[in-house]
């Protein structure tokens, strides 16, 4: 929190007195009287960057050599007549962001400001919270001075501490219930909105929100929560009582979500039961006409229950097998930082060696004044600079040599693993093949039997129409049951090649992603090391100068 007192609110950015933010408000009105709305592009980004940036020379070097948008972390885009929050894509890690004082019309473009902490969106032209869903991280929000009428679309807000959302359209004090889901809420500012004239204002909110202690810039007074606390004791019960059903039921709700996360993990959802089952008969208009038939209704029946049985074998085979896998990445990642950090150990060990030595050979050459002794010294730093450069890359050199080693372990281990999962896996879907073929037989000797009978007339009472249009021969049923077992055969092989599919490409950007870092390891390494022996030799060089001068 950057607010731990009622003073230090008047210096917030968020919650600045009334007139101050008013007369701000009326500079920036009559700036953009004349102005056209400006477009948020590369160029004013770049300037508001480098007006933010370092003074003087160290601001010239930094001008000079560009700055990374990704490096930066605040940024004030206030008074630029914005009309369209656009091109922020690049400031990742950005935290601070100040949109002030411009004509906004509306919350977009803060999508991939994932590490947003403050967000200040006061005097604009706001008519609906929206466009936040992307930001978990914020703690700090300013939407004062706009046409707000509603508080909705914050639910991800989950950090949220502070809200300033004053002189706005707001009129319902139900509406502030809303505002109950925020658990680390403390400080808010709804001052100026219709509903802070409602005589019942600052009542509702001290019992609607217990954990407030800051409301328009004032501390919430206990009398008046202990009064708010008798005055709504029943809706508030009321309303504890529901949110905490509700809490549960969002419970559940997230616990079958982390459930089926964990079976999707695995490539095995929905195999837990008859869902494939079910699915094969979803879209199986004539094989579900045909089970309503009580001679058929068994058949199915028993259909049902051995393709249930062999989904959940896989299901379980899924589970294990996933712990397998985990297993081995868990030992690869584990043998990996081993030997990287063995080898960082000896890196370091050897520079520690030259630093210690040199550094006595450094002070020695500060002190030198005969040329020729000079001149030896810093040919033997020179030259130790030199084999601590070839000993750091000789490492690295191992280095590479031992991670493609276990690399290539890894990636037979992985191979493996997931041809010993698909074996078994194509096998068991086989059984439910042989299953599908076996009811198949059964079901159309059944439904060629019952044939003769309703042609006889003597199955008028089990018969709807629409079954009656399917026994008016034998062609008609042969087709119909044949239908019915296409549909089900391939609802069978697309969810193996579903799951064929998932585990094979997880194994490919696996195998992928690990070559793909190592890379990017072996190039920082490499570029470290020559940072390092460049700051060695610029010691002596500027060890030369300073003896020349």
């Amino acid at each position: 929190m950057w607010i731990t007192c009622p003073v230090s609110l008047s210096n917030h950015p968020n919650t600045a007195p009334f007139a101050d933010l008013t007369g701000k408000k009326q500079k920036a009105s009559a700036m953009y009287d004349t102005a056209e709305p400006n477009v948020i592009d590369d160029g004013m980004l770049r300037d508001a960057v480098e007006e933010q940036g370092p003074r003087g020379e160290a601001g010239r070097i930094a001008k000079m050599e560009g700055v990374s948008f990704q490096d930066v972390t605040s940024l004030r885009l206030d008074f630029k007549n914005i009309l369209k929050v656009d091109n922020l894509w690049q400031f990742h890690n950005l935290t601070k962001l100040q949109l002030d004082n411009n004509i906004i019309e509306k919350i977009q473009g803060l999508d991939t400001l994932v590490h947003l902490v403050w967000l200040d969106m006061s005097f604009n032209n706001i008519e609906m919270i929206e466009g936040l869903s992307a930001l978990p991280k914020l703690e700090d929000l300013s939407l004062y001075n706009n046409r707000i009428s509603a508080l909705e679309n914050m639910d991800s807000l989950k950090n949220l501490q502070v809200l300033s959302i004053g002189n706005n359209n707001l009129t319902s004090l139900e509406n502030l219930i809303y505002l109950r889901r925020f658990k680390h809420l403390r400080t808010l500012n709804l001052s100026g909105n219709p509903l802070s004239e409602d005589e019942h204002y600052k009542l509702f909110l001290a019992a609607h929100l217990p954990d407030l202690v800051y409301l328009d810039f004032r501390l919430v007074d206990e009398n008046i929560r202990d009064i708010a606390n008798v005055k709504y004791q029943y809706s508030i019960e009321e309303l504890n009582q529901n949110e905490t059903l509700e809490r549960v039921k969002q419970e559940k709700e997230d616990k079958h979500q982390q459930e089926l996360d964990a079976h999707k993990a695995a490539y095995v959802e929905y195999l837990n039961g008859p869902f494939l089952f079910e699915g094969m008969y979803a879209e199986d208009v004539e094989g579900t006409r045909l089970a309503s038939l009580p001679a058929v209704a068994e058949l199915v029946e028993s259909y049902r229950t051995k393709c249930t049985e062999i989904c959940q074998n896989i299901f379980d085979y899924g589970l294990q097998h996933h712990e397998k896998r985990e297993a081995e990445m868990a030992v690869f990642n584990e043998c990996l930082q081993e030997a990287v950090t063995e080898n960082q150990e000896a890196g370091a060990k050897k520079i520690q060696e030259l630093e210690s030595k040199n550094n006595e050979l450094l002070y020695q050459l500060s002190q030198i004044t005969e040329q020729q002794i000079l001149d030896a010294k810093s040919l033997q730093y020179s030259q130790d600079v030199a084999q601590l450069m070839d000993a750091l890359l000789h490492l690295e050199i191992q280095l590479v040599d031992q991670l493609e080693e276990i690399l290539k372990e890894y990636e037979r281990n992985i191979s493996d693993l997931v041809s010993t999962f698909l074996e078994t896996v194509q096998s068991l879907m086989a059984q439910i093949r042989d299953l599908e073929n076996q009811h198949h037989e059964k079901l159309l000797e059944l439904c060629i039997s019952l044939l003769e009978s309703v042609l006889k007339g003597e199955m008028d009472e089990d018969m709807t129409d629409e079954l009656r249009a399917l026994f008016v021969d034998k062609d008609t049923i042969i087709n119909a049951v044949s239908s019915s077992h296409d549909i089900h055969m391939l609802k069978i092989d697309n969810r193996e090649d579903e799951l064929v599919t998932k585990i094979n490409n997880w194994a490919t950007n696996l195998v992928q992603k690990v070559h793909r870092e190592e890379l990017q390891r072996n190039r920082k390494r490499v570029a470290e090391i020559n940072a390092y022996i460049d700051h060695l030799r610029d010691e002596l060089d500027n060890l030369d100068v300073l003896e020349q001068i």
